[in-house]
């Protein structure tokens, strides 16, 4: 169900991004309308093999199966097959595996949900650095035109979006635009170095390019995962469970492209698991045991 969710949310958030831009930018009613349409259609889609699926089940075992007695789930308001399958038969629910004995599960889930929670956390104020920095408006734009935020700052310079004079020869036009990069340079200067002290390499990459309101969809989907895994699935399925989501190989990444001593270890800790989790994994879970 989750690859369904992370789908839809991939479609859906950027069909909602195109349809304020038509609105708002652009002035097209109707062109937000047709973005909003494909974008529905797209999620239908996405969801239609397991809704199918759904119907199947109920079809063949309520509606036109042999059994006197209905089963439970077949007089639910929301009759979903395999849900009651997790509910009835696996013990899934909120809280259920909140036992003494599943203790050795929690660790071995442990690591992955601890790098969940970090990535949540990471780009939650990363986007929080962003959503301060530069407005929601300006961080739309830059998503859908992919130009630096640079570039938005100021709405009255015409300098940089404007093309050169037909008059002015290629000399000309060239000392023309090297004086309408002076004013960008200046610019992106204090927004990707904070500080003189800091290393050329720790922030030009997270504050321009990770920086981008396209992360929202990923980090709010890895925490609806992450919350899942922890308090209402098995959880020693979180490795396999958490593995889907994209934002926690950027976190892994993150930490091991990070100058910091404290982070090399880290990241040392998280090649290991890594190559552990192939190696014993693929041994453990061939064999039916919990390592997945």
């Amino acid at each position: 169900m989750h690859f369904f969710l992370l789908g839809a949310s991939s479609t859906c958030f950027p069909a909602l991004l195109q349809a304020y831009d038509a609105t708002v930018q652009k002035k097209r009613p109707l062109l937000a309308i047709q973005a909003l349409v494909a974008g529905a259609l797209r999620s239908i889609f996405i969801f239609l093999p397991f809704f199918a699926f759904q119907a199947y089940g109920y079809l063949n075992i309520c509606v036109h199966g042999s059994s006197d007695e209905l089963r439970p789930w077949c007089k639910a308001k929301v009759p979903l097959l395999y849900g009651f399958i997790q509910s009835h038969y696996w013990g899934v629910g909120f809280l259920r595996y909140f036992q003494v004995k599943q203790l050795p599960n929690f660790l071995l889930a442990s690591p992955v949900l601890s790098l969940a929670v970090y990535s949540i956390v990471h780009y939650a104020k990363l986007l929080h650095r962003c959503f301060q920095r530069t407005s929601v408006h300006k961080q739309i734009i830059t998503a859908l035109e992919k130009r630096p935020v640079v570039s938005y700052r100021r709405s009255d310079d015409a300098t940089i979006l404007s093309e050169p004079p037909a008059g002015l020869t290629k000399k000309a036009q060239g000392s023309s635009k090297a004086k309408q990069r002076k004013p960008v340079a200046t610019e992106i200067a204090p927004a990707t170095f904070h500080d003189s002290t800091t290393p050329a390499n720790q922030n030009i990459e997270e504050d321009q390019d990770a920086c981008s309101i396209l992360l929202l969809p990923f980090v709010l989907h890895l925490a609806f995962m992450a919350f899942t895994a922890l308090f209402v699935m098995h959880v020693q399925v979180s490795t396999r469970f958490l593995s889907a989501s994209p934002a926690v190989y950027w976190a892994a990444a993150h930490v091991l492209a990070s100058p910091s001593r404290a982070n090399r270890r880290w990241g040392y800790l998280i090649c290991v698991y890594f190559i552990a989790y192939i190696l014993l994994g693929s041994l453990l879970f061939s064999n039916f045991y919990p390592f997945t």
